[in-house]
């Protein structure tokens, strides 16, 4: 709730937001008692006529997602009884489920549901959106953090950005319209991309999140890695491979270079070290006997190792 409160008002007038779990319905019936009050009202034919069954009945189809169809119903039919809710509003392969639930208020309620599906947002490969293809974006800045969603806008492709405006955007069809042609004359600047990546950032998580996600960017590009925090670093190098550095270690360069697994062999760290491709807090080491001290320790926390232009390794203690 606290996510989608920036997009809806849950405290104020009378048609004010309600977020609901269906386990406070679904949790105290019993299966018997679903199939005779809920299961009565379903025929088999009906069930089997849904397009997103007869897709896949031919290559296999286990009950549960056979029996959704219902459950889902049963959710519209509460939502109705509980909350007069008359309208439900999902994805276009819901169109069965969500039909499945005017046909139970039709029947058990003698009420009339009504549904609105919204084609599913795929990028130019056909590729959708979503947890099953593991490009999931999510609300929630603990799963996809302000930077992690701001990088996500900044590399979609240059022939789904200004759609992608279109779609995620508050922004008027007249402004896009000049955010296209801006685009179009130098695509390698990615003013699309960016212009994307600020307002969808700024929408979900505020501008001061946004400003963050920015500079975490611009920082990590030029590699000033001590122009930024600790929680900006934890943030913008999440998912780089971690070590924990032992007390009782060898911080020398060359030997933490292997333990850590920067490289694979002392002859490739020294050979790193003296071509200056190993940078220490954005600083770049060549000498062979540098030894790691607590003045590497960012806030006492953490230190970042650089290979090459973008290969990211963060030591902790």
């Amino acid at each position: 709730q606290g996510q989608l409160s920036r997009f809806l008002d849950f405290e104020n007038g009378e048609n004010k937001a309600v977020m609901v779990n269906n386990y406070d319905w679904f949790g105290s019936i019993s299966f018997i008692d679903f199939l005779r009050d809920i299961g009565k009202y379903f025929t088999v034919n009906y069930m089997m006529s849904k397009e997103s069954v007869k897709k896949r009945i031919e290559t296999g189809i286990s009950y549960t997602e056979f029996a959704y169809q219902i459950m889902q119903g049963y959710d519209f039919f509460v939502l109705s009884q509980d909350h007069n809710v008359t309208l439900q509003i999902g994805g276009s392969d819901q169109w069965g489920n969500m039909t499945a639930g005017t046909e139970l208020l039709r029947r058990k309620a003698d009420k009339t549901g009504h549904v609105i599906t919204v084609p599913l947002i795929t990028d130019a490969t056909g590729k959708k959106f979503g947890k099953s293809e593991g490009n999931a974006v999510w609300l929630n800045p603990e799963k996809t953090s302000p930077y992690e969603m701001y990088q996500f806008w900044m590399n979609v492709m240059d022939a789904d950005a200004v759609r992608f405006l279109k779609i995620f955007t508050f922004l008027s069809l007249d402004e896009i319209e000049d955010i296209r042609k801006q685009f179009e004359a130098a695509p390698h600047e990615r003013l699309a991309q960016k212009i994307l990546a600020r307002e969808v950032v700024t929408l979900v998580h505020g501008e001061e999140a946004y400003k963050e996600a920015l500079n975490i960017t611009e920082q990590l590009f030029a590699g000033n890695i001590k122009n930024l925090s600790v929680k900006e670093l934890k943030q913008g190098l999440r998912g780089v491979p971690n070590y924990k550095v032992q007390a009782d270690e060898n911080h020398n360069i060359v030997e933490l270079l292997v333990s850590s697994g920067v490289v694979n062999s002392k002859r490739q760290a020294r050979e790193d070290v003296q071509n200056g491709a190993i940078y220490v807090n954005g600083d770049r080491i060549q000498d062979l006997d540098y030894v790691l001290s607590d003045a590497d320790k960012l806030e006492n926390e953490l230190t970042v190792i650089r290979r090459g232009k973008k290969k990211y390794f963060v030591l902790t203690y």
